[in-house]
């Protein structure tokens, strides 16, 4: 899609006067941008903190030791300055016209050096290898500090990362050649135009976060092209709704399937765009799809318990899905944080002598077993965990946007400094991609249920010992639970790591069907078949073994994972056919037409009206 501002900066030169009166009317707008910010810096309490992760203590460890060992310091201070030797002697002979090889290069899929001038030309090609032989002489000192103890080692680790990644200079205006053509070109607008663009996003941001625009937010419209598989909001309570699609064969599934999606985000990850919507192909495979959609919380939720997701979650839609379809079970998906609650009700209904009410489950990236957390852990120690419960008690949830920035760290330059380079330094408009809508519509967090998820799963990993957790007064053990299971983990998963995921799975004391795929934590689970991309593994193996034995005699296939799934639930739980049902039925009419009121509940709205009855009541929007 082609940028209107680059566009017409490429059609007419620089109007020196109409640049000198936008430059005067963003200089206006940014001190009072500023001004705003010092008053939200000092009218909101604790927002000055620097430090919540404690980067300044890691660090402050780390250096001690490196000084405590001298003569290691000196080699890694040699080993580097024989790299800039060896960069200063292929330098010469490049511009002498020889063919040298590079003394340094960019990983596989680094897309910030892509420019052809990256390589072609001298300055900049010296200026690159000088950054990535610094990078990688940087991080290789500060991870093989010894001496650490296990999570300053992690803090250390990642925060370098992020310095590096910081400093490179594709961020900076004056050392990206990109940057220095369009601003030549265009006789500086484009810098014009990325301010005006940081401003704009300074004033959505409203807070003391800058939240970096990342798609163009309005070309996607929620139930119009996007989130648009047909169906109706058949039931509904104060934290979820729940949709059942219209189905497009004339015979389905017996068996209905029931998907529970994180609350952490929206769940039409799972129905962007009709060509990669899993709900629209499960509906298309003859499966009678329900999801639940969940509520964005405010202050008035902040009470709502992981006890409370449990009861009027999954289980509240079970009875719906039983007195909607008159099956007595459902096919059960739960997906990411959507998938530790669900194995949370299995056990849950297993101490209950109620297992039953679930035929299958299947696992999209779902951790049972938090004791390898992958770099979620870096966020999360006892010191953390108070300081956040105390910025939650104030406000009664956490921000979603909070939320976002961390997992977006996570991946920085694909999530932070190419849109900083986009956005402000070559002064373009984000592109519109449904993916990254999504990733931006984050949820809030109520406080009880975010304090006692992170306390008890992530800090204290309590859900894999048997009794360690207790919901609604039953102490459950995720070891008894003996339904059936599907575990779909993905190798390049920087949220929920496979090898957490492959651990949990082999908690589970039924069969199971262990299923990985290629990419990361949402490429790899909304791959559809006809996009032929990726790739999965498979194997019949028992899970005692590692997860890197398990993968070495694992079968690769090509393509989609989605068929392999269809085939293991169909087969072994669909229970025969019936005729298609139509959404709803005389106890449980359709209340509005999907994707339903709660997933369009923006930041800052309105809060949502509470039933009058108990937990099972209808609200009618």
């Amino acid at each position: 899609m082609a940028d209107p501002k680059a566009d017409a900066a490429a059609q007419a030169p620089a109007d020196t006067a109409e640049m000198a009166r936008q430059f005067s009317e963003l200089a206006q707008r940014s001190s009072q941008l500023v001004m705003k910010y010092f008053e939200r810096l000092a009218s909101e309490p604790g927002a000055g903190a620097v430090d919540d992760v404690g980067v300044g203590r890691a660090f402050t460890e780390a250096f001690r030791q490196i000084w405590n060992d001298p003569l290691k310091l000196m080699q890694l201070q040699m080993n580097m300055w024989g790299d800039y030797m060896s960069l200063w002697q292929s330098t010469w002979l490049k511009a002498m016209g020889m063919a040298v090889a590079p003394v340094a290069e960019a990983a596989r899929g680094d897309k910030r050096f892509k420019h052809e001038d990256w390589e072609n030309n001298l300055v900049f090609n010296y200026l690159k290898q000088s950054y990535l032989i610094a990078a990688r002489h940087t991080h290789g000192a500060m991870t093989s500090v010894e001496g650490l103890d296990e999570a300053t080692h992690r803090k250390v680790e990642f925060f370098t990362r992020q310095y590096i990644d910081a400093l490179a200079p594709t961020n900076f205006a004056m050392t990206n050649p990109e940057v220095l053509r369009a601003t030549l070109d265009t006789g500086g607008r484009n810098l014009l135009d990325g301010l005006e663009n940081l401003l704009d996003d300074l004033e959505r941001s409203g807070g003391s976060q800058l939240r970096i625009s990342m798609t163009d937010r309005s070309q996607f419209r929620l139930g119009e092209n996007i989130a648009v598989t047909p169906g109706k909001v058949v039931f509904q309570n104060p934290l979820m709704q729940l949709i059942q699609y219209t189905p497009t064969t004339a015979k389905v599934l017996k068996r209905p399937l029931l998907i529970v999606p994180p609350w952490i985000n929206k769940f039409y990850i799972l129905d962007l765009r009709e060509k990669n919507s899993f709900i629209r192909w499960a509906v298309e495979q003859g499966h009678t799809v329900f999801v639940i959609s969940w509520v964005n919380p405010d202050e008035t939720l902040a009470d709502k318990g992981f006890d409370d997701y449990l009861k009027l979650g999954p289980l509240a839609a079970l009875d719906a899905v039983r007195d909607i379809t008159g099956e007595p079970d459902a096919n059960v998906i739960g997906y990411c944080l959507g998938g530790t609650l669900l194995a949370s009700a299995l056990a849950w209904l297993k101490a209950r002598d109620q297992s039953d009410r679930v035929a299958s489950a299947t696992f999209f990236t779902a951790m049972i077993d938090f004791s390898e957390p992958g770099e979620l852990g870096v966020f999360i120690d006892e010191a953390q965990l108070e300081n956040l419960e105390r910025k939650m008690a104030r406000r009664g949830y956490l921000e979603g946007h909070e939320m976002a920035a961390t997992f977006n760290l996570m991946r920085a330059n694909d999530l932070i400094w190419s849109f900083v380079v986009n956005n402000y330094l070559m002064g373009k408009d984000p592109f519109p991609f449904d993916l990254l809508y999504w990733n931006s519509d984050s949820t809030r967090m109520p406080a009880a249920m975010h304090g006692f998820y992170l306390r008890n799963m992530y800090l204290k990993n309590l859900l894999r010992r048997p009794g360690g957790i207790t919901l609604d007064g039953v102490s459950i053990d995720v070891t008894k639970i003996d339904t059936p299971a599907y575990f779909l983990s993905t190798i390049e998963d920087h949220i929920a790591p496979w090898k957490s995921t492959f651990l949990g799975a082999g908690l589970l004391a039924g069969p199971v069907q262990f299923t990985l795929a290629g990419s990361g934590h949402i490429a790899g689970v909304i791959n559809p078949p006809a996009a032929g991309k990726y790739q999965h593994w498979t194997s019949a193996a028992p899970l005692t073994a590692s997860a890197d034995e398990w993968l070495a005699q694992a079968q690769s296939h090509g393509g989609s994972w989605w068929p392999h799934w269809q085939q293991w639930v169909s087969s072994g739980f669909g229970n025969g056919e019936v005729d298609a049902r139509t959404p709803g039925s005389a106890a449980h009419p359709a209340l509005e037409d999907a994707p339903g009121s709660y997933v369009k509940q923006a930041i800052g709205s309105a809060p949502l009206a509470a039933p009058a009855a108990g937990a099972g009541a209808q609200v009618k929007p």
